[in-house]
């Protein structure tokens, strides 16, 4: 009786195992496969206040330039310039390391092949040109269709610039979740953006569906991005580049009197907080990208956080111990 539960135990180990084989083998060949998303029916416009806004998306909120650009450039958008979306940002993840796309209109190796609805589509599902899933680093699901034509119109707008970035490196277990876990985005975006006046709605708008505000200051999963607290509750843990056993934990920007990072701070105190630009080294807050942002949209976006409901969430300052937060 004992040999025959310990082969039928065997059978099952067995069969598991060559499942899992199969799993891996499966992925290892069809892991970036394509996904049944249509491109979105939305065109560039050539009209210079088009491309003006698309410019300040890019530049400012939507925090484009900086991904899509090596950190050798970082100095020169620090500076102010408005230097091209050449690519070759480097994301490494602990299954795999990415780069981000040029997106100039060079032909072979940026984006002048790419039709307009293929470039709204990767926007709007996060499913590339050539029809296959991307890591969701961008989460712009919901931007209003006048912002997604305002953002192809100024990637159009760009000179051609030749930079070759090198594909994506992805181990065996990425390429399991890329296969079964990460899947097209789908959202219920607006035609038109609020009105750039300081509103609360338009704060909504700009600190959700543009700057994504609450993807960085909220805990989510490691696996799947699903939110497991509040929105701007603060809470995630950014691990330094140079040292990950330290970084920042993202602070709660909900107005809870006593835990709120900034909910004591005046109109005028969170404007001048952004334009003073980072304070710590190895932030991972856009600060110079943000800096750029209008006066206007500062302010919306603080009336819009000072309207939220407050969530007590002790957030710790400064760089701290990762270790530590585990105890």
């Amino acid at each position: 009786m004992k040999r025959k539960i310990l082969l039928a135990v065997a059978g099952l180990v067995g069969i598991v195992v060559l499942a899992a084989g199969g799993l891996v083998g499966f992925s290892a060949v069809t892991w970036d496969n394509p996904r049944d998303v249509e491109e979105v029916s939305l065109s560039a416009s050539t009209d210079p206040s088009v491309i003006e806004r698309g410019r300040y998306l890019a530049y400012g909120p939507a925090h484009c330039a900086y991904c899509h650009n090596t950190m050798e450039n970082w100095e020169r958008l620090d500076a102010g310039e408005h230097v091209p979306l050449v690519g070759g940002g480097e994301f490494k993840l602990p299954f795999g390391t990415f780069y981000a796309p040029n997106l100039t209109p060079d032909d072979e190796t940026g984006i002048g092949r790419a039709t307009d609805a293929q470039l709204a589509r990767m926007l709007r599902h996060n499913v590339r040109v050539n029809g296959r899933v991307a890591i969701p680093f961008m989460e712009f699901q919901d931007l209003s269709d006048e912002d997604v034509v305002a953002v192809i119109s100024f990637l159009r707008s760009q000179e051609p610039v030749r930079n070759e970035v090198p594909d994506a490196e992805v181990s065996l277990i990425g390429k399991v979740l890329l296969t079964f876990m990460i899947k097209p985005i789908d959202g219920e975006p607006p035609a038109t953006a609020p009105a750039e006046e300081a509103t609360i709605e338009r704060g909504r708008y700009v600190a959700t569906n543009v700057a994504n505000c609450s993807g960085c200051h909220s805990k989510r999963s490691m696996v799947d991005g699903s939110y497991l607290s509040e929105p701007f509750s603060g809470g995630m843990v950014m691990t330094l580049d140079s040292d990950p056993t330290r970084g920042f934990v993202t602070p709660n920007l909900t107005p809870h009197r006593a835990t709120g990072r900034i909910a004591n701070w005046s109109e005028d105190q969170f404007v001048a907080r952004f334009r003073a630009g980072p304070q710590f080294e190895g932030s991972h807050m856009p600060w110079n990208a943000f800096m750029r942002m209008s006066d206007t949209d500062l302010r919306a976006i603080y009336r819009f956080l000072m309207s939220l409901e407050p969530v007590e969430s002790v957030t710790p300052a400064g760089i701290v111990e990762v270790a530590s937060l585990e105890e």
